[in-house]
């Protein structure tokens, strides 16, 4: 007998729960990106704007990999769970990828202008993210958060738009790490 959409919706609940709390809100995802943005800010004291544009560009394909290590560090492999609702991470990824035409059209027009594209562009896959672990809104409020910090930051203090800019996305993420891992404790796991 076929089941009801109370059923598959509850089928669907169910499953992205458990994939919340079994890959502890893949929190070495959001480590990684909080470890390279803290990299690319101090790296914006130190490199001329062109070169920090260059090596964002470079090194940004590291952040994937630096999930994986953190992932193997903490015993989660999220690269080997597969389930109904993992399949929308790939093609969110893949969205992300869209905003690198501005990005780097920004980089040959207005340099200055690439930190707030990256800031923003890199967190379009979060409310997808969210929506795989049944968690929409904690991970929705990580993207607006940044958004609206990178743009109040890259228009009232420009100045800080190579440094100030990845330190905050980097402690934006380093906060949304602390949420995850207490959101995704045995203990809340037991409360539900």
């Amino acid at each position: 007998m076929p089941m009801s959409t109370l059923e598959m919706k509850q089928a669907l609940r169910a499953e992205r729960d458990a994939s919340f709390f079994r890959l502890r809100g893949g929190f070495p995802v959001a480590l990684a990106g909080g470890v390279w943005w803290a990299v690319m800010g101090f790296a914006g004291y130190r490199l001329p704007h062109m070169q920090w544009i260059l090596l964002t560009f470079y090194c940004s394909a590291l952040i994937f990999p630096l999930a994986i290590l953190f992932g193997h560090l903490f015993r989660i492999n999220f690269m080997a769970d597969r389930t109904a609702v993992s399949e929308v991470i790939f093609p969110a990824m893949g969205s992300m990828l869209l905003f690198w035409p501005m990005a780097i059209t920004a980089f040959w027009v207005y340099p200055q202008l690439v930190p707030l594209i990256l800031g923003v562009g890199m967190s379009i896959m979060w409310p997808v993210v969210g929506w795989s672990y049944g968690r929409t809104a904690l991970f929705s409020s990580h993207a607006v958060v940044r958004a609206v910090v990178c743009f109040a930051l890259w228009n009232w203090w420009p100045s800080t738009r190579f440094t100030v800019l990845p330190l905050a996305v980097s402690a934006i993420y380093l906060l949304t790490v602390v949420v995850l891992i207490v959101a995704s404790s045995t203990s809340r796991q037991r409360a539900r």
